[in-house]
């Protein structure tokens, strides 16, 4: 019984961290866009609040193919976005803030990206040189857990 009970807990311990990771399933904070290439190539905007309190390396569901710094993000996504017809492009998703930003994406292929400073004065980007059609989660937290406005820059070519 005592095995039991605790078996219950840890797995209940689990159930609650995962909850409080990055989520692809919850609901965008800043909405969901259609973005057609047109509006891609002509670049796009997304004003936000940068941070969270979720330690990407903490999470198990969350396993980024590129850097491996600190990043805190929430757990719902900042934005979603599908695009269709982005084969053979090249999409760049970038944060300027005044901040040590970062940046979370998850493609339609279930992929993870992560991104610290790779866009210069502490500012992310992620460039996906062969992206594919779909839906694409988007989060931007911080280096440190802190909070800041930032903007997320989208554009392909």
């Amino acid at each position: 019984m005592k095995r039991l009970l605790l078996t219950l807990a840890a797995l209940i311990g689990f159930a609650g961290t995962a909850q409080a990771c990055p989520n692809w399933s919850l609901n965008p904070i800043y909405g969901q866009y259609n973005v057609s290439m047109g509006q891609l190539r002509a670049g796009q905007q997304l004003s936000l609040t940068a941070g969270g309190d979720n330690n990407i390396w903490s999470c198990r569901n969350v396993r980024p193919q590129t850097d491996t710094g600190d990043g805190y993000f929430g757990s719902s996504p900042d934005a979603r976005i599908f695009v269709n017809g982005i084969e053979g492009r090249t999409l760049k998703l970038e944060v300027r803030s005044n901040c040590d930003s970062a940046l979370l994406i998850n493609t339609g292929t279930a992929t993870w990206y992560y991104d610290d400073d790779d866009a210069g004065n502490l500012d992310p980007q992620i460039v996906l040189t062969r992206p594919q059609s779909g839906q694409i989660d988007i989060w931007v937290g911080t280096y440190d857990g802190a909070y800041c406005d930032a903007v997320l820059m989208m554009s392909a070519y």
